[in-house]
């Protein structure tokens, strides 16, 4: 049976007044939940300042735990992390409309993850991020949704050049600015000993992948772990909120397929 621990952090940081990520997670009340729900983190990065950053990101990421809570029993999770996250955009955008000319422009990012048996699923528009740590590397397994990052994909600009660019972090794609939200989703096996890392632009524009990975390395307390990841991001200047979340993976149960159905692998 999947089994993991977690601990999720969030922190002002050194320059803002307000904090405008939220996060939040699901997990399963009982054993046969593990198997037919499995657990949901979800992080996102309010966009707006003035405009009610901080209402935005609520907003998606409660829509997306009331949505996972109350989800059919064994749904396919990319098929549900999809339709939740297109459920977070419509809930943003009416809360922009109702509210009126104070939450005009209110938009978010996020990232959603969800586990179940031997696999997570990831959901995501905007710039947070999810790494997979493994064997003392992290690879990051969703793509930031910047124009610097689309510059780079097409090849028109070097990583190198958009580095510190004054574009790197406008963003290319949110929650809550369109109609219908383009989000990008992606499916991995997980074992045990992994490390899953969500995380908003204001760590991992501070603290490199490799030190993500030193910090949450085999053994590594995950509440020390988190502590010490905000800590270096508020010691190399705190400009945005900072929030992460870790999820290690102690066990899973290896699954496979047959007609939309699960069965155990021995």
């Amino acid at each position: 049976m999947l089994d993991l621990e977690f601990v999720e952090r969030t922190d002002v940081g050194r320059v803002r007044e307000h904090n405008e990520d939220y996060l939040g997670n699901v997990s399963p009340q009982t054993a046969a939940q593990v198997r037919t729900h499995g657990w949901l983190f979800v992080l996102a990065d309010g966009v707006g300042g003035q405009q009610q950053g901080e209402v935005a990101s609520r907003a998606a990421v409660e829509c997306v735990i009331a949505g996972f809570q109350s989800a059919k029993d064994g749904e396919s999770h990319t098929t549900l992390l999809q339709r939740l996250v297109q459920q977070a955009n419509t809930r943003v955008l009416e809360a922009s409309v109702s509210g009126g000319r104070a939450s005009a422009g209110m938009a978010t990012t996020i990232v959603a993850c969800a586990l179940r048996y031997d696999r997570v699923a990831v959901a995501h528009v905007g710039d947070s991020r999810c790494y997979l740590i493994r064997n003392g590397k992290a690879a990051q397994i969703t793509r930031d949704h910047t124009f610097a990052s689309e510059q780079v994909r097409l090849g028109l600009v070097s990583a190198q050049e958009t580095a510190d660019g004054s574009t790197r972090h406008v963003l290319s794609r949110s929650i809550g600015t369109e109609l219908v939200a383009n989000v990008e989703s992606n499916d991995h096996q997980i074992f045990g000993g992994d490390v899953l890392l969500l995380c908003s632009d204001g760590l991992h524009g501070s603290v490199e992948a490799s030190e993500m990975a030193s910090l949450c390395s085999q053994g590594t307390d995950l509440a020390v772990a988190a502590d010490k990841l905000v800590a270096l991001a508020n010691d190399r200047g705190g400009s945005d909120n900072i929030s992460v979340q870790l999820v290690r993976i102690r066990g899973v149960e290896r699954m496979g397929m047959y007609r939309g159905r699960p069965y155990k692998l021995y």
